[in-house]
């Protein structure tokens, strides 16, 4: 399972967009896709692909003109990261499998031995990320697993170093 720079870049524009806040008319401010590309370090053409997406799905809203850009459709708290993910086809699967019924693994029409764990692991990303909105992002509510200093201290113990193959 890989995350590209899809679903990153995306999460990253819109939590940027979530931290300008509101203007003067309680509207969500107006953020160009150059001020996105200038502070985030991030492509201003590989950001007019992404927000041609996500203004497809309804995350975002344009305003044409001297003085438009794009603002967030709905309240940062109602938008989750899954969403975003989706909005853009950012797939999350594990396995390498495909969803279809009688699609197998590897070319078979059976999955393979460790089918179910891949799809548990692809499962469980997923219900992490539907339960974060970007308000949780930009709030630093998102902390570090609390199990990963006891996972690292186990691996170190059993003498595998962490991200190790």
């Amino acid at each position: 399972m890989r995350l590209s720079t899809k679903g990153r870049y995306a999460v990253t524009a819109l939590a940027h967009m979530a931290m300008r806040g509101f203007d003067e008319d309680n509207e969500p401010a107006l953020v160009t896709l150059s001020e996105i590309s200038d502070r985030q370090d991030i492509s201003l053409a590989y950001l007019e692909q992404l927000f041609s997406r996500l203004r497809r799905e309804g995350l975002v809203s344009s305003v044409r003109g001297p003085g438009g850009g794009y603002r967030l459709a709905k309240p940062a708290g109602e938008v989750r990261v899954s969403e975003i993910m989706s909005a853009v086809d950012e797939t999350l699967h594990a396995a390498n499998c495909g969803d279809e019924v009688g699609q197998g693994c590897g070319g078979s029409l059976e999955a393979c031995l460790t089918h179910d764990l891949w799809a548990q692991l692809s499962a469980n990303v997923h219900l992490f990320l539907h339960g974060v909105t970007l308000e949780d992002v930009i709030s630093k509510r998102v902390a570090p697993c609390n199990a990963l200093p006891a996972f690292t201290a186990l691996l170190a113990k059993d003498g595998a170093a962490p991200g190790a193959a």
